[in-house]
């Protein structure tokens, strides 16, 4: 069992700035996104080493529906979101958070 999840406080904001885009895009979309991020994130909770190894502790979900992948470490069964990442973003921006 996981023992905690948390967001780094960039996450958080790159979160809630990409929900805000989608809702003032279509009335509806960024509730949808969020709940496309939340599905994920329980999916990392359950089964935390299934999703993509991009660096040595950093793991990737990719979104459906959205092109967006949640950058995420797995650490002494800890979970920690560092980047809620939009595909067209330069890659690897993220590389210094914890």
């Amino acid at each position: 069992m996981i023992d905690s999840i948390s967001f780094n406080e960039f996450a958080e904001t790159e979160l809630n700035e990409a929900a805000a885009y989608y809702e003032f895009q279509v009335k509806g979309l960024g509730t949808a996104f969020l709940a496309e991020v939340e599905r994920s994130t329980k999916l990392i909770q359950q089964n935390p080493e299934s999703f993509s190894r991009i660096l040595k502790v950093v793991r990737r979900k990719i979104l459906r529906r959205f092109p967006y992948s949640i950058m995420y470490s797995f650490v002494d069964n800890s979970i920690r979101i560092l980047a809620i990442a939009n595909h067209k973003r330069r890659p690897y921006y993220w590389r210094s958070r914890n």
